[in-house]
């Protein structure tokens, strides 16, 4: 069921499908400013436009796999804007519903084309983890505080999750979830909703070895094991350089398909809120890294934090050969 939907995606990007890159980076790039704290989700409310153009440069790309622009739109972050509660969800289901305008435009174009090169593309709605939203640095360190529970966190995602899911999205994306409560509240709330779209739920890591609150993938990875609504796991929002041997790990301990769509090697600071310089990981640049993650076994493969649609571009070619696959 959550599997074959991803099952017939990777096989028809002929084994490994392409997930997008950065959003905020983009959106930036386009002019957007986001220094806000709702991030890139501002752009809901200030300049759509834009996010659904970010989507189009994506799928130029080559991407099989669109994100919406949602990681930090959250009814409570809206609502502390001064919105109502009916526009907050109205906003969270317009994220779903521009990323399904684009592809659905991108491809009723591509069609018209003699040769298609590109296929199909799934729109998967993001949903960022707790820390996102408190914007303090914690979505970093996993470390939400004492008070925090696992119902407590079912509670804070529950009505944003109802309220992406009815929005008709191909997927939900748990994204850089940086601890194992959050992991077992999302699986709950899964089951609880009985959400029939499929998910994924991808870490994130600073070590490579654990997420980041410092807890084990192994411990996690068997809360997903043991759940059908999750198809796919992963990490994004890690360094590059460790992904590899993150995929090899994962490889071990879990049946479900990969995904992996790491930054671009700089570092965020939560704290001071700027990039600090990418660290060297060697003369490999990130679509050689994106060859050899397909080959230690991911499925789908993008990039996260600063990377753009050249970068996209450059993975899609890797993968498949050429800018898209038919």
């Amino acid at each position: 069921m959550a599997g074959a939907v991803v099952e017939e995606l990777v096989k028809k990007a002929g084994g490994c499908a392409v997930i997008d890159g950065g959003f905020a980076t983009q959106l930036e790039a386009l002019g957007a400013d986001i220094n806000d704290p709702l991030w890139s989700a501002a752009c809901l409310i200030t300049k759509p436009h834009l996010i659904k153009e970010v989507h189009m440069q994506y799928l130029e790309a080559g991407a099989d796999v669109i994100i919406s622009s949602s990681y930090q739109a959250t009814i409570p972050g809206f609502l502390a804007r001064g919105l109502l509660i009916e526009e907050a969800e109205g906003l969270l289901r317009t994220s779903v519903q521009l990323a399904l305008e684009a592809r659905d435009e991108f491809w009723k174009s591509a069609l018209r084309k003699s040769k298609p090169v590109y296929n199909r593309a799934l729109v998967a709605a993001s949903v960022g983890s707790y820390g996102a939203y408190l914007a303090d640095g914690s979505e970093y360190s996993g470390s939400y505080g004492d008070d925090i529970t696992v119902e407590k966190l079912k509670d804070f995602h529950r009505r944003r999750l109802q309220v992406l899911a009815s929005a008709r999205p191909d997927l939900v994306a748990f994204e850089a979830i940086p601890n194992k409560m959050e992991a077992q509240a999302l699986v709950e709330l899964l089951e609880e909703e009985d959400i029939q779209v499929p998910s994924w739920i991808c870490f994130s890591s600073v070590d490579g070895k654990h997420l980041c609150s410092g807890e084990s993938f192994g411990d996690c990875l068997q809360i997903i094991n043991a759940s059908e609504k999750v198809a796919i796991v992963g990490v994004n929002c890690t360094p590059p350089q460790f992904v590899e041997g993150i995929i090899r790990d994962f490889k071990k301990q879990t049946q479900k398909a990969i995904a992996v769509y790491p930054n671009s090697g700089e570092v965020w600071d939560g704290r001071a809120k700027r990039w600090l310089p990418v660290e060297c990981f060697g003369r490999k640049s990130f679509d050689v890294m994106a060859k050899r993650w397909q080959e230690a076994g991911a499925s789908l493969i993008g990039g996260c934090c600063r990377t753009t649609p050249s970068t996209i571009r450059a993975v899609s070619k890797a993968l498949k050969g050429r800018t898209g696959h038919y």
